[in-house]
């Protein structure tokens, strides 16, 4: 492989990543070569490390180096409220509110059946069977404000209630610190409605 088309496989390789176009890869790949060959190298090492090293949680399927996650195993938990969230970046950000003491289920993804996405795919019965442990008092769904993750929440609720359990939804309203004529009518009608 010459270094032209090694350059080239880095840059398609950069692409992958989220919000990623040509010219960040590039800019990314030529920053890399050009000013930070060590960065570089401890990139290259993390990343294989984190590809052979992790993995899903048994219990919640967040991302782990052990078989259950430091979570999962913290005995001050609340076991008795069980969050669900669409993927790890959201029960990161949810615990770095410090709000919530609870347990969480991780979906890794989101209902779209345009995509081939169903409820096989996003663990719905592994969910079903955590949920219905009989420690779980509240499912507590904290899945996203769009159209998947509502569907999403919709049939995960609708089954868990028919199983008999107390199934609760993230509000949703106006941000903290935010001035109403600048918040999105869909924001506001949600604020209004939802009020308490």
């Amino acid at each position: 492989m010459s270094s032209t088309n090694a350059l080239e496989v880095l840059i398609q390789a950069l692409r992958r990543l989220p919000g990623v176009g040509v010219k960040s890869a590039q800019r990314m790949a030529f920053h890399l070569m050009q000013h930070d060959r060590d960065g570089a190298e401890a990139l290259s090492m993390a990343l294989h490390h984190a590809v052979q090293n992790v993995h899903h949680c048994a219990r919640c399927h967040t991302f782990t180096e052990d078989d259950i996650c430091s979570t999962c195993l913290d005995p001050e938990r609340d076991a008795t409220r069980l969050c669900v969230v669409e993927t790890p970046a959201d029960q990161s950000a949810l615990e770095r509110t410090g709000a919530f003491k609870g347990l969480y289920f991780v979906l890794m993804g989101r209902l779209s059946p345009l995509d081939g996405i169903g409820p096989k795919e996003i663990g719905l019965h592994k969910l079903m069977e955590r949920a219905s442990n009989g420690v779980v008092q509240e499912v507590i769904l904290a899945t996203n404000f769009n159209a998947e993750g509502e569907a999403t929440a919709h049939v995960i609720s609708e089954t868990l209630k028919s199983r008999g359990l107390h199934v609760t939804r993230l509000a949703r309203g106006v941000p903290v610190g935010s001035e109403l004529e600048y918040v999105d009518l869909g924001t506001i009608a949600h604020a209004l409605v939802d009020r308490r």
